[in-house]
């Protein structure tokens, strides 16, 4: 026994002396490297080439191989799958001895993994599961990655996308715990990872193996941890029992992976509540702007994908779904989500929509049917909107393509009708703001928070073309103002062209009177940006017809300046004209006063007696002309 004890420590000298040696004088870097390259290969079938120099180090003993290319033999493409900047290897030297080769640590540096981007996925045979590793296969303990680097590129199409500065942590213990940590940037936004699992003995294909993952992401809004149990089967990776939470929203379900060439995706979550983009503080231009630069759909191209989401209260934005249902579908770079009968404000809603990026300048569907949704919530948080108050009914049926917004507003077509019911136009008076275009021309709408119009129902259908929304049968009905008009809306400029025909109630029982809606007598033209528009009366509108718009007069006369409505007073010289050229149009002679000359377009007879005035049905068009351009001053 004593014998063998000395036998040991001798051969143990020898060694360490003939190291000492090796390292002093130099190993020659070719049977390092050969005997790595060897040993790759024959486990992974990967061409390995170590262009750099291999250096080795004494205490503790290590190897160091610097400038390392991975390729993979079957595949024609010239770009490498893997380089490699350094990798030092610890070796404790006691596992030499112990038969069972184990390292301590592997120090990779600059590593850099290509992965093709591949358009179609291309059908491989399953791979068959490898034998058992044997009982002396090389075991690491501790791997650290320095500034790492995956490039996501198809050359073809000039596409390239990467995900930097990777630094990670890999460390196994006895009991097979594994936990990966570290931190990268992902399109310039940094994000965290911590995975935490249990490896079972090998092979690890097939068995079920528990994980526990956390991410922090400003993509996300929200940190992320999950735990799932997670098998390899093959090239698919299936992830049951997954359960967590994003932020303090809790989620179950399911999902996999087949990451055979192209990938695809398959996920099932189902939330009780879930917030997918937080809300944020918009600005309300006068017009919008829409800009310029370039929406990125490309990714779409080379990913595969079928979704299901699910929630008992979804929030997007400011906009909220209870319950909620989105199913996607993603395949050859068209993207289709379709929601089904979601709750949206006391109402439910019918959608989809698509998205075509698999040629050149990608193509927008969207088609949503609304039913009793209430409009003030719903517009606030889509456009921040909040003039417009009732119950909603909807219809849209647009499409559009375009790489930019500016691009995509621009080509918009399609149809949208909406229909609102029992509601209000929050912050204006419209009958008020009818009453004064009698005297004056209005700048913008003459909001305040303390006006409101009530209104049965407001009514508009749109077709679309190439960004011009038109318009022919908008009608306003409530208890004090009635309105129909036509026009059109560039969306792309922000404006708008209406002619419309307002009508006033000139009674408080309102609607339900017998009294009939007076008109202004005037076509009403609404022009300029959509916040700030220009309001004033069709001037030329009146004079087109003008046996029509006397007619519109009378009727309006006998509601505005009747004998004790007291709207004459009101508006001073305008309603006193307006009154007595109305009587002379009833054929009644308006008395002098204070030796007054009859009113303007009524020629007096020679001797000073003022002629009888004709009925209205004698009179001429331009008997009806002179009225009307000493009324309006024309």
């Amino acid at each position: 026994m004593r014998a063998l004890k000395f036998a040991g420590v001798a051969i143990i000298g020898v060694i360490v002396t003939i190291t000492l040696v090796l390292f002093i004088v130099g190993i020659p870097s070719s049977f390092v490297t050969s005997a790595i390259q060897d040993r790759v290969e024959r486990e992974s079938g990967y061409r390995v080439v170590i262009s750099g120099a291999t250096r080795l180090g004494l205490w503790p003993l290590s190897v160091t191989v610097h400038d390392i290319t991975v390729r993979d033999p079957k595949e024609s493409d010239t770009t490498p799958r893997l380089t490699l900047g350094s990798v030092q290897l610890n070796i404790p030297f006691g596992s030499l001895l112990s038969g069972h080769p184990q390292i301590a640590g592997v120090t990779v540096d600059h590593p850099v993994v290509h992965v093709p981007l591949l358009r179609e996925r291309i059908r491989q045979p399953a791979a068959s599961l490898k034998p058992a590793p044997s009982s002396n296969a090389v075991t690491v303990d501790h791997v650290v990655v320095k500034e790492g680097t995956v490039v996501f590129a198809n050359r073809q199409d000039r596409v390239e996308n990467r995900i930097d500065g990777i630094n990670a942590d890999f460390s196994m213990s006895g009991d097979r715990k594994i936990r990966i940590a570290g931190s990268a940037r992902a399109s310039d936004s940094p994000l965290k990872f911590d995975l935490k699992a249990t490896a079972p003995a090998p092979p690890l294909e097939r068995q079920t193996i528990p994980v526990e993952l956390t991410i922090d992401a400003p993509a996300l809004q929200s940190p992320l941890s999950a735990k799932a149990e997670v098998r390899l089967n093959g090239s698919i990776l299936m992830i049951n029992g997954l359960t967590g939470k994003l932020g303090n929203d809790e989620f179950n379900g399911w999902a996999s992976a087949d990451l055979t060439s192209k990938p695809l995706v398959k996920l099932d979550l189902d939330f009780q509540r879930l917030e997918l983009a937080k809300p944020a503080a918009r600005p309300t231009p006068a017009a919008p702007s829409w800009n310029d630069a370039p929406i990125d759909f490309s990714f779409l191209v080379y990913h595969d994908a079928q979704i299901r989401v699910s929630a008992a209260d979804l929030r997007i934005g400011d906009t909220v779904f209870s319950p909620a249902s989105i199913d996607a579908t993603l395949a050859s770079g068209v993207l289709k989500a379709q929601l089904s009968h979601i709750g949206l404000y006391g109402g439910v809603g019918d959608g989809d929509m698509s998205i075509d990026a698999s040629a050149g300048d990608p193509r927008y569907t969207m088609r949503a049917d609304l039913h009793n949704v209430r409009a003030l919530p719903l517009l606030k948080s889509l456009a921040d909107f909040d003039k417009l108050d009732g119950k909603m009914q909807a219809k849209v049926a647009l499409q559009a393509s375009g790489a930019s917004q500016r691009a995509i507003v621009s080509s918009l077509s399609g149809t949208v009708f909406a229909n609102f019911q029992d509601g209000a136009i929050q912050g204006l008076n419209v009958a008020k703001m009818i009453r004064s275009l009698t005297s004056t021309t209005l700048s913008g709408w003459q909001e305040s928070s303390e006006q409101s119009t009530d209104l049965t129902q407001l009514s508009a259908s749109f077709r679309v073309d190439k960004g011009q929304a038109s318009n022919s049968d908008l009608a306003l009905v409530g208890p004090l103002v009635r309105m129909t008009g036509a026009g059109t809306v560039d969306l792309g400029a922000g404006s708008l062209a209406y002619r419309v025909e307002p009508k006033i109630v000139m009674s408080i029982e309102g609607q339900g009177s017998a009294a009939k809606p007076a008109g202004l007598g005037v076509p009403v033209i609404i022009e300029g940006s959509w916040s700030e528009p220009r309001i004033y009366p069709d001037m030329a509108g009146i004079f087109d017809n003008p046996e029509a718009a006397f007619a519109k007069l009378k009727d309006m006369g006998k509601g505005l300046f009747g004998a004790n409505s007291g709207v004459s007073e009101k508006l001073g010289g305008v309603g006193e004209t307006l009154g007595k050229l109305i009587q002379q149009g009833l054929g009644r002679d308006p008395p002098a006063v204070g030796g007054r000359s009859p009113a303007p377009g009524i020629s007096p007879a020679p001797g000073g007696a003022t002629p009888p005035l004709p009925d209205t049905e004698t009179l001429n068009s331009e008997s009806m002309k002179s009225i009307l351009k000493n009324l309006f001053n024309r």
